[in-house]
């Protein structure tokens, strides 16, 4: 972590309101970093509340909103450089392959809001930050019905290793974590019904190594370690953290 005299290092988590973002927010906060978080329900979630105005920062907002990218770049001015920043807000919903409007309702999201988040905060990056990106296992393989959302984060993933390179004079290293099978509330939102939720997730776990989806702290873990000095000579790639999916 960066070795500041004055304060803790500040991170900058979208999507922060459950699963992964606040996997991520959580293990920042026992290292000692500040976050500032931002998702769109009002209410942080209960495992931040205790820390509210002393290390964590809530802020209700929509990452397919420019205005609410500009309040998050207020509220991070007033707190200082940004050492870490996770845009980790997603959507998934299935989809024909074809369906044009579904890729532009999830790329607004997973692609434009992850890069006009770094946008709207990149003049606020310290020097050095590191960046971790949000992708998908999907990309290595298939899945009929997520076309538009593994089409979506796999352009983001090209996108992030071009910046990776734009951005290192900068000193900012640019990485991405690509999640497997997660038990986060993403599942819920596809529009399947308990049933096939439950047969979705028989298919799936058969593949994986250990039988059970990831938790989102193991996802989170790997987050943090790309964003710490630790990675330091990591840029420009992507950890794909599925639990032995993409083996099979």
């Amino acid at each position: 972590m960066p070795n500041r005299e004055s304060s803790s290092p500040l991170a900058v988590i979208t999507g922060a309101g459950s699963g992964i973002g606040l996997a991520v927010a959580e293990r920042l906060l026992q290292q000692g970093a500040r976050v500032l978080a931002m998702a769109r329900r009002s209410e942080p979630p209960a495992a931040l509340q205790g820390q509210l105005g002393k290390q964590v920062f809530w802020l209700s907002g929509d990452v397919t909103r420019a205005e609410d990218l500009g309040r998050l770049a207020q509220h991070a001015r007033d707190l200082g450089p940004i050492d870490y920043l996770v845009p980790n807000a997603g959507i998934a919903q299935l989809a024909d392959g074809l369906d044009g409007e579904a890729f532009q309702r999830q790329w607004a999201v997973n692609g434009a809001g992850a890069l006009n988040a770094l946008a709207a905060l990149r003049d606020q990056l310290a020097r050095p930050a590191s960046v971790v990106f949000i992708g998908t296992f999907l990309s290595q393989v298939t899945f009929p019905g997520l076309a538009a959302y593994i089409a979506s984060k796999s352009a983001l993933k090209a996108q992030a290793r071009t910046l990776a390179v734009e951005l290192a004079a900068q000193q900012v290293r640019i990485n991405m974590v690509s999640p497997g099978p997660t038990a986060t509330p993403i599942w819920g939102t596809l529009g399947l019904d308990d049933a096939q939720l439950a047969d979705v997730a028989g298919s799936v776990t058969q593949r994986l190594l250990d039988g059970r989806f990831l938790e989102p702290g193991a996802v989170a873990d790997a987050i943090v370690f790309l964003l710490s000095d630790g990675a330091r000579g990591i840029t420009g790639q992507d950890l794909i953290v599925d639990n032995g999916y993409t083996l099979r």
